[in-house]
């Protein structure tokens, strides 16, 4: 009796709860309209179903009806997910506010009226680097980095020869009895070679030695034994007395001393020479470097910086070389250094005539990656150039094409000879051009021109 009266009073309050949802299912519709009221219907049909599953007695029918009623709850709520939902109006508030178009369905097939360009999506995304090889890299570098503008060179030029013109009115007026040839300027600016604004002009002052009063000794000769300099000696002194040449005054041991004729002339340029006066006229600044042993003059102008090398200088041994008055130490204070750039530059431009080459290109191209180096700006232009030198008689293909696998070259060449501690002058084989250098200096080199080889990249 009491599990009739259970369900009876459990029957009852599925007739009250069935009562209610179906006074809103009627009224549903006034208040939703048609959509929402199958929603709701469905969803009230859903919950009412559970609601009679969880009251009913279990029995043995409704057990064995129990997973085809869980499978049907599980699809009412499929049915529930699979409607759609109305899109709700916008408040009041926002009408005023555009609306946005609505999202294309990407089920939906596209329309003709579509026949304007669209806009892919990959065009907007930033564009892959670029892959360069070395090559082009290296052809970038020289446009960055090597060469210079036509307009610059031309300035550079004037500047130049003015100041030739000036200085040499000087020397004339400072020291009439001093017989100094016609001021020449000349050097990597003139020859094709400069690089940037780093290589200075050379500005030769020539010495008009009397003929036959003058001779010249190898440097190896000497006591200083040093094959890349020479000695100039009087001669002719018991026809020819000491005093009766105007160089007389200069010599220390019966030789013609650089080191005097460097201090002589050092203490003009600094202490004598009105070089404010000279540079208005010119349109410049030209100062003195007095911190440097060379012979410096730095021009500043407002299109460009330049640095002028005042360099005494004598006839060589054999036509068209030339002896600089240059500042060395020891035993060699006294002579003269051989001057091989004239001949350097004079052979590199006949072989690239000989086929249109890039040796002069390679050249400076190594020297601007090696003079921004903090190791490799100790090789300097006259071992760089050896260095091309060698290579440009050697290899038979100097088309641009092949200007990287040279520039790899020039370095495994210089990494060797480091290695032996040895680069002859292509000139003179018996003048090793790294007996200047340290062995600290030199392992510091090789270190570098190998980590170089294994990433040129990383030079330029």
């Amino acid at each position: 009796m009491a599990e009739f009266s259970q369900n009876r009073s459990k029957r009852r309050d599925g007739e009250v709860l069935g009562g209610a949802v179906d006074f809103l299912l009627a009224n549903a519709r006034l208040v939703l309209g048609v959509g929402g009221a199958a929603v709701l219907g469905i969803a009230t049909l859903a919950v009412k179903r559970l609601i009679d599953r969880a009251t009913s007695p279990r029995d043995e029918d409704d057990t064995k009806g129990d997973a085809p009623c869980l499978e049907d709850s599980w699809q009412d709520l499929s049915l529930l997910k699979a409607t759609p939902r109305l899109q709700s109006r916008p408040p009041p508030a926002a009408l005023s506010q555009p609306v946005p178009p609505p999202a294309p369905s990407l089920s939906a097939p596209e329309g003709p009226a579509d026949t304007g360009p669209q806009t892919s999506p990959l065009l907007s995304s930033p564009a892959p680097p670029l892959c360069l090889t070395f090559q082009e890299k290296l052809l970038a570098f020289e446009q960055d980095h090597v060469t210079v503008p036509g307009a610059h060179v031309s300035l550079a030029k004037q500047l130049a020869g003015d100041i030739a013109l000036e200085l040499q009115a000087y020397l004339r007026n400072k020291f009439p009895d001093l017989p100094f040839g016609a001021l020449v300027p000349g050097g990597p600016l003139y020859e094709g070679l400069q690089v940037g604004a780093a290589d200075p002009v050379r500005l030769l002052v020539p010495l008009a030695l009397e003929p036959g009063l003058w001779s010249l000794v190898a440097g190896s000769d000497t006591v200083a034994q040093d094959p890349r300099c020479w000695a100039v000696r009087r001669t002719q002194l018991e026809f020819r007395p000491r005093g009766s040449s105007p160089w007389d005054r200069f010599l220390v041991g019966g030789y013609l001393s650089s080191r005097v004729l460097l201090e002589l002339l050092r203490k003009a340029l600094t202490a004598s020479v009105n070089w404010p006066a000279i540079g208005s006229l010119l349109g410049c600044l030209i100062r003195p470097c007095v911190a440097s042993d060379e012979l410096l003059l730095e021009v500043q102008h407002e299109c460009l910086e330049l640095t002028v090398a005042v360099l005494l200088a004598v006839a060589g041994a054999q036509d068209g070389d030339l002896l600089l008055a240059w500042p060395l130490e020891g035993l060699a204070g006294n002579l003269w250094l051989q001057d091989w750039y004239p001949a350097e530059a004079a052979r590199l431009r006949a072989l690239d005539e000989q086929d249109a080459g890039t040796r002069r290109r390679l050249l400076l191209l190594l020297c601007a990656v090696c003079r921004s180096h903090p190791a490799l700006w100790r090789l300097g232009r006259d071992r760089l150039a050896q260095v091309v030198l060698r290579l440009g008689e050697q290899e038979a293909d100097w088309a641009e094409e092949a200007l990287g696998e040279h520039f790899l070259q020039a370095l495994e060449l210089l990494l060797s000879s480091l290695e032996r501690a040895s680069l002859p002058s292509h000139f003179n084989r018996s003048v090793n051009l790294l007996d200047g250098l340290r062995e600290e200096e030199i392992d510091d080199l090789g270190f570098a021109l190998y980590h170089g080889l294994q990433a040129p990249e990383g030079l330029l």
